[in-house]
């Protein structure tokens, strides 16, 4: 009699055994593979920039590179050079155009309160 009562929790204390020796440790291990993953292509992106980066400070070593900015994007000339710069054009004034009130915008003045409020709600006159 005895033994059979004993099967039950047998049971549970070998399925919960289970439980620490398989399944924990394989969520654990998933998603740590994941991390891993993310983290590797994480790191190839990294490290193209690090190439990218790595190619302009070698071009801004040299003064050929130092002087075409300079140029571009500080408007610099060497000494007895003379600097032009292009003026945008003069644009016309716009003139304003004024379109006359269509049939059904007509003064509110000569309207009576419930007209307006017809229009209001409906937009019809």
């Amino acid at each position: 009699m005895r033994i059979r009562k004993a099967w039950p929790a047998l049971v549970v204390v070998v399925l919960v055994g289970v439980l620490f020796v398989a399944v924990f440790p394989t969520r654990t291990w998933l998603a740590q593979r994941t991390e891993s993953k993310q983290a590797t292509h994480e790191l190839e992106i990294l490290d193209g920039a690090n190439a990218r980066l790595a190619g302009r400070v070698k071009a801004l070593q040299s003064d050929a590179e130092i002087e075409r900015l300079a140029r571009e994007q500080y408007n610099l000339v060497k000494p007895g050079e003379e600097a032009y710069a292009l003026l945008p054009g003069q644009t016309p004034p716009a003139t304003p155009t004024t379109t006359p009130p269509a049939a059904d915008e007509q003064d509110d003045g000569d309207r009576s309160l419930p007209s307006k409020v017809w229009h209001a709600l409906t937009g019809w006159l």
